[in-house]
């Protein structure tokens, strides 16, 4: 039985979730009695499906996203929507018409985003599993700093029907949970998940990417590469990461500017209206290089993984932050790459930094490879043993 009461006294201090159905139930199949919290810019049938924005704040869905449909057919129970970013544009999930949502490992920070809600429901136990959407990292960020487990499918290998777009070729739905072992059995139900073994199975990473982190995160990430206890090769990529990454939003920019073009402006917050006109200011000369970019980042990394099997690199260049600062530009450097290249990618606890805010590794594998992903990351968690759930929350189930 789910005690709605504990949840919702938990969720005030979090403000994980905007709206919870008492009235939810699960099935029978592999996820039954499993809770599920989805993100506000997924359709669940008959709850708000306001993607984090004013401008939807009345509409409700007719019917479930194909993802959600599928993880009812499996008997899972969908519990209510969670908290993002405006138009899942932003890093902190500090939204203007629903609230902040706060990272559970420490009072007053933020939980990244734009699935911050997502990543403080799971790491707090307010719900098993939840969904999240992926445009440059927006599962992965959030999953390393509530410190849990997050997956982000290869984009063709998933279902966008039901998602409210940010950018159609990057944008991904993705689980995030406490363990591996139910992030498998979501990721199974809702994606393609291929059983193909990466060619070498051996592992590389990128250097001089140009990319500035937090001490205890390259400490903590040298760590691992020695744990791994295997020849790691090293790959430099042409353009800085910064620059890659900055491409990527740029597109998106541009998208969500067209998207939002003809909509009753009034109702957007200043700080998405002004993140909206980077992409249509953009010069044709420099839309054409972004392009580029973009183009021959793909083509490396698909080389990258086929060549070596997984990359690895931290999941993002610095634990939490306070809601009171301003969020570093850098955040997605490292997991943009999967999205612009049409990749699954998975991030894991790896460890801690200074204040006790959570770290995360991220690896990424061929499509196709998803299986074997899972098995890289359950032999290295057995190692690193990153995860633990928040002190003040560990009454939650």
């Amino acid at each position: 039985m789910i005690d709605w009461d504990a949840l919702e006294t938990a969720n005030r201090r979090l403000n994980a979730f905007t709206d919870f159905d008492r009235t939810a139930t699960g099935g029978t199949g592999p996820l039954a009695g499993v809770t599920v919290g989805v993100k506000g810019n997924i359709a669940v049938r008959d709850m708000p499906w306001t993607a984090g924005c004013e401008l939807y704040r009345d509409r409700v869905a007719s019917e479930d996203a194909a993802v959600v449909a599928r993880l009812r057919a499996a008997g899972g129970t969908m519990i209510g929507m969670l908290n993002m970013e405006e138009a899942a544009l932003g890093a902190k999930t500090d939204n203007p018409w629903f609230g902040k949502t706060y990272n559970p490992h420490k009072e007053g920070y933020t939980p990244g985003g734009s699935s911050g809600g997502s990543g403080a429901a799971v790491a707090a136990g307010l719900c098993d599993v939840a969904l999240g959407t992926d445009t440059m990292g927006s599962v992965r960020i959030p999953a390393a700093y509530c410190g849990v487990y997050g997956f982000k499918p290869a984009q063709s290998a998933i279902s966008q029907d039901g998602l409210e777009l940010a950018e159609q070729s990057l944008d991904c739905i993705g689980p995030l949970a406490r363990n591996l072992d139910l992030l498998e059995k979501v990721a199974r139900v809702i994606s393609d998940f291929g059983e193909d073994k990466a060619e070498t199975g051996s592992l590389a990473t990128l250097v001089e990417t140009g990319v500035d982190c937090e001490l205890e995160v390259i400490e903590n990430f040298r760590d691992i590469m020695r744990w791994a206890g295997e020849t790691i090769a090293v790959v430099h990529l042409k353009h800085p990461l910064s620059r890659i990454r900055f491409a990527g939003f740029i597109k998106t920019s541009k998208a969500m500017a067209a998207h939002f073009a003809d909509e009753d402006q009034s109702k957007l917050s200043d700080g998405l209206k002004k993140l909206l006109t980077y992409g249509p200011k953009r010069s044709a000369a420099d839309w054409d290089e972004d392009q580029a970019i973009l183009e021959q980042t793909s083509e490396t990394m698909q080389i990258l993984v086929s060549k070596h099997g997984f990359c690895i690199l931290p999941t993002a260049p610095q634990g939490a932050f306070p809601h009171s600062e301003e969020a570093p530009a850098n955040q997605a450097d490292y997991t943009c790459l999967a999205n612009i290249a049409d990749l699954p990618a998975i991030t894991i606890p790896s460890g801690f930094n200074d204040k006790g805010l959570p770290l995360g590794l991220q690896i990424l594998a061929p499509k196709g490879c998803e299986a074997d992903i899972f098995a890289l990351a359950r032999k290295l968690d057995e190692k690193l043993r990153g995860y633990r759930r928040p002190e003040a929350y560990l009454e939650i189930t």
